[in-house]
């Protein structure tokens, strides 16, 4: 391995331990690093991080810390702050498997014990940085989403005999997967498999199987994994995830309960045995996971109102075979649990909307059509005061725990794995915000990864649409390096665009952005397009 150079890479340690961060601060001074800020874990870190090019982020947890490191590092991975660039190191001095398992969720690239010596800190980053400079091509391909780029790279540049080749080949194959090229990604990960057994060739190799529609070959392959591997939570996911492809709901149920046994701090998971345990009426399993969601959400990123709705629906559920005061008791539990998610989220307007029509269906249920009819206008009035309402005879299937379907099939899959963006237009445009504020500090990275989250908030906000096209355009203008790529952006963020598009300001840099595209990029002004920006 190469030697690395500390010297010029920017740092930041995040550690609210004053002895344990001067520690680390002079381990780090130690190993070369000049461009070093430490601090403690506060309300200004996920500014500081989002705002800041780091090339090393160390971020320590503590289990007696209000806010503790892996709710920073839960939220960072959430909110699209983790970069395929950057190398995230989480530090803990909790070393149970709860802990340990939660924050491999988080995928940070290397989870270090505390204490540890500097020889230890020194072998951890440099393994991560000489992997990150290999692969940076790859990297800064991916982070602003030039993904053929990043496949053809991992075609072409690893031969193998290189000690890279079996990585890059891993990434090709989940690239592969992710573009529905599924028959040449299982070929890749299956060889990957047999050469060493890894269990990350056997997860992918399984993914592509199950994008060919080969069920129960990658269902094999997933439990060979989980009984070599029984802490690799991940493939309990898919596992499940295929049984209920199979339509194979218990099994479904069943799979996510062992893995929310083995790992139970992470919400989504916890949300989903929730949703599973409700469809296969195993009321009291459901209703702990949705209980546990809403204990672990009180400081989490995803905390929302939709555990209490959905615990509040196992309730009517349970209420419809009650009598006499069980049946008392369920409608006061049902009521009292609409009413602490009203209190936690005052100012939550989809909250009324589902909350009213699950009351409605609870009062049909009791007989009260009343209480249910009105109930029913509650909702229609909160709705059509939304900026973009919902379809409530579909939200009515969704808020009851029933198997909701497609309104038409997935036409595109995202190319590295997410968390969901609930709908949420306010926060697309406090991020799009964020994102001319970046671009007018010219952090360009920044701005463009802040007006494509923007989009995920709210697909129809046609402000981060434009501002995306321009940004494209002004780099295609500025570099003949990938200009066809960049150019094709272009196209298809105005594309997206024109059927948004009003009167006035956005009209106007539609049309501006259209004629610079076809006029040619040599007829573009030189410097910044800011103007346009809004």
């Amino acid at each position: 391995m190469a030697k690395v150079d500390y010297s010029d890479k920017k740092v930041l340690l995040i550690e609210s331990s004053g002895n344990m961060r001067a520690t680390i601060f002079y381990m780090l001074r130690s190993l070369g690093v000049v461009n070093l800020k430490a601090i403690t874990i506060n309300e200004r870190v996920l500014s500081e991080i989002s705002e800041n090019n780091y090339d090393v982020i160390l971020l320590g947890h503590n289990i007696n810390d209000s806010v503790a490191g892996i709710q920073i590092l839960e939220e960072c991975r959430y909110l699209g702050y983790i970069k395929p660039s950057a190398c995230w190191v989480f530090m803990t001095s909790d070393s149970s498997q709860e802990v340990i398992l939660h924050a491999i969720d988080s995928r940070p690239d290397e989870l270090i014990m505390k204490p540890f010596s500097i020889d230890e800190l020194k072998h951890r980053l440099d393994s991560i940085l000489f992997r990150k400079t290999i692969f940076k091509p790859i990297d800064d391909a991916l982070e602003i989403g030039d993904y053929p780029t990043a496949i053809n790279y991992c075609k072409n540049n690893f031969a193998s005999y290189d000690a890279e080749y079996d990585e890059a080949q891993l990434i090709l194959s989940r690239l592969l997967t992710q573009f529905g090229k599924s028959q040449e990604a299982a070929k890749i990960a299956e060889k990957l498999y047999w050469k060493g057994h890894d269990k990350e060739a056997g997860l992918c190799w399984a993914q592509a199987l199950l994008a060919q529609g080969n069920i129960e070959e990658a269902q094999r392959l997933l439990n060979e994994l989980i009984s070599e591997y029984p802490l690799f939570i991940v493939a309990y996911d898919l596992l499940a995830s295929s049984h209920e492809k199979n339509g194979d709901l218990e099994l479904a149920c069943e799979t996510v309960n062992e893995a929310t046994q083995r790992s139970p701090l992470g919400i989504p998971r916890q949300m989903e045995l929730g949703r599973l345990a409700t469809q296969t009426k195993k009321l009291d399993l459901a209703g702990g996971a949705y209980k546990k969601s809403i204990a672990l959400g009180r400081h989490s990123c995803y905390k929302s109102p939709e555990p209490y709705l959905r615990l509040a629906n196992v309730k009517r559920i349970e209420l419809s075979a009650a009598e006499g005061n069980a049946e008392i008791g369920l409608h006061n539990e049902f009521e009292s649990i609409i009413e602490q998610a009203y209190k936690t989220f005052p100012e939550d307007h989809l909250l009324k909307v589902k909350a009213s029509l699950l009351k409605s269906e609870m009062y049909n249920q009791l007989g009260d059509t009343e209480a249910a009819s009105k109930c029913t206008r509650d909702a229609q009035r909160a709705n059509s005061e939304l900026s973009t309402p919902l379809n409530l005879e579909r939200e009515l299937l969704n808020v009851m725990g029933d198997a909701v379907p497609l309104i038409e099939p997935e036409k595109t899959k995202r190319v590295t794995p997410a968390v969901s963006k609930k709908h949420d237009p306010e926060m697309s445009v406090k991020v799009n915000r964020l994102g001319v504020k970046h671009y007018l500090s010219g952090k360009m990275p920044q701005a463009l990864k802040y007006f494509g989250l923007a989009t995920e908030y709210d697909t129809t906000n046609v402000n981060a649409l434009l501002n995306l096209a321009q940004l494209f355009l002004e780099s295609a203008r500025d570099s003949v390096d990938k200009r066809a790529e960049r150019l094709k952006m272009v196209e298809r963020y105005l594309k997206l665009s024109s059927r948004l598009v009003s009167d006035g300001v956005e009209k106007d840099k539609y049309h501006r952005l259209q004629h610079y595209l076809e006029e040619g990029v040599d007829k573009i002004p030189d410097g910044s397009l800011g103007n346009l920006i809004r």
